[in-house]
């Protein structure tokens, strides 16, 4: 059994060839502690008097919870904005796809020698903080990332361990410190967790691998540590999770990869690393969540013309124009404005009208939400103001109507899209291709 004493004489790996010293963002509010009450001093102290191992670190951590201010607030959720469009209809925020409050109650796992008695339990490892995955967020609020350093250092020791019980809680447990407080996401990366974070992705065991990407996404909200993971190569292994993780694993790997591809260098390495198709498959066979999240680093990585090529490439426009109508869901809305997006190339456009997108926008004109209106408004402009063939189809769908009722009763901006687009369609050219076969 490792006790807290022997990891504090210990050096870890990471810090042999350069220590780290991290400074407390500076606060006027802040109330001073006592001299002498750091985390270092308690675990030397203590020490001194009696063999404390690491199986009641989290109890000397909730001693020092309940002496750190009481007026210190919880950090609110980090919203990422898209895009103007887009940013009325999508959010992705550390641990919205994982549940996350679900570990604070998880049951220990039951042994897998209760259910198969011809196999080997797993060797148990030092009982204690780095074998359970249950840890108290109101522990982590309440104390500073001067007083966690040690624990976070304990967590990455064990994400370096033999054992796939450690290293799955190790990963449990930054995954809850990076989730809610900006200064702890500081913390963990510049400590070393990345790299093997972004090892443990490919890790066999589905849960360990799902704390994995998910501590990863929190830590990337951070526009910090964007670079560094960047850096460590995550890109490749998050595409993996993409593949095989369970739905929580591939949908956080999603929101993961949105936050690189903010990075504009990112937007060409996530499509060229091959994550469109797994993200198609995400947006086609997904949960609820899964689908925003895909459709969302599609749209975002689609700002490249080359990944808006692999994306219909990948077959991307059916699912997109099946989802036009899905009314009342979010998912039209979101699925015009890539339509919108991918209508920008000519392939693009031909897809489009191939499989069938002119009726599906003309009818989201006629039923859909104001916003969802003008984004088929976007889309239909691409698709006809230099195609006279496209033109004819949009009318003999019956669009003049609709399109008149909206340009008197959109906005200022929606109208004056339904009357350019009004206008394309009364050239008189438009007579005769409309009547063609």
């Amino acid at each position: 059994m490792v006790s807290v004493g022997d990891s504090q004489i210990r050096p870890t790996r990471f810090h042999t060839t350069r220590p780290y010293y991290y400074t407390p963002p500076q606060s006027s509010s802040k109330t001073q502690r006592p001299l002498g009450r750091s985390m270092r001093t308690i675990r030397s102290t203590l020490y001194q008097s009696e063999n404390l191992t690491d199986s009641v670190l989290d109890l000397r951590l909730g001693e020092l919870a309940t002496q750190q201010s009481k007026t210190l607030s919880f950090s609110e959720q980090d919203f990422l904005e898209f895009s103007k469009a887009f940013s009325d209809y999508s959010a992705c925020s550390s641990d919205i796809s994982g549940e996350l409050q679900r570990l604070a109650t998880l049951p220990a796992p039951k042994s897998p020698a209760l259910t198969d008695p011809t196999r080997e339990p797993e060797p148990e490892p030092c009982q204690g903080f780095l074998q359970r995955e249950s840890f108290s967020t109101e522990i982590i609020e309440c104390i500073s990332p001067e007083d966690l350093l040690p624990t976070v250092n304990l967590c990455i020791e064990g994400l370096n361990s033999c054992s796939i019980a450690v290293k799955r809680s190790a990963a449990a447990k930054l995954r809850l410190l990076a989730k809610n407080r900006a200064d702890n996401r500081a913390l963990i990366a510049e400590s070393g967790a990345v790299p093997f974070l972004i090892h443990l992705l490919r890790s066999t065991d589905p849960r360990t691998q799902e704390h994995a990407v998910t501590a990863l996404l929190n830590l990337l909200l951070l526009e910090e540590n964007r670079k560094l993971v960047t850096d460590h190569g995550a890109i490749k292994p998050l595409i993996y999770v993409l593949k095989t993780g369970t739905d929580t694993s591939k949908q956080n790997a999603a929101c993961a990869l949105l936050n690189l591809s903010y990075l504009d260098e990112n937007k060409v390495s996530v499509g060229g690393s091959g994550a469109i198709p797994p993200l198609v498959a995400l947006l086609r066979n997904g949960t609820s969540r899964g689908k925003k999240d895909a459709i969302t680093v599609l749209y975002k990585i689609c700002a490249v013309k080359v990944n808006k090529e692999r994306a219909v490439n990948a077959g991307v426009v059916k699912l997109l124009v099946e989802m036009v109508g899905e009314q009342g869901s979010g998912m039209a809305e979101k699925a015009m404005v890539v339509l919108s997006s991918l209508a920008g190339t000519e392939g693009g456009r031909s897809e489009i009208v191939e499989i069938g997108g002119i009726p599906a926008l003309v009818e989201a004109i006629e039923d859909g939400s104001m916003k969802g209106k003008e984004f088929a408004l976007l889309t239909l402009l691409q698709l006809c103001s230099d195609n006279v063939r496209n033109r004819g189809l949009l009318v003999r769908e019956g669009v003049i109507p609709p399109l008149v009722a909206f340009s008197q009763s959109g906005t200022a901006k929606a109208k004056h899209k339904a009357e350019t687009l009004l206008g394309y369609l009364r050239e008189p050219r438009n007579e005769a291709s409309s009547s063609s076969p």
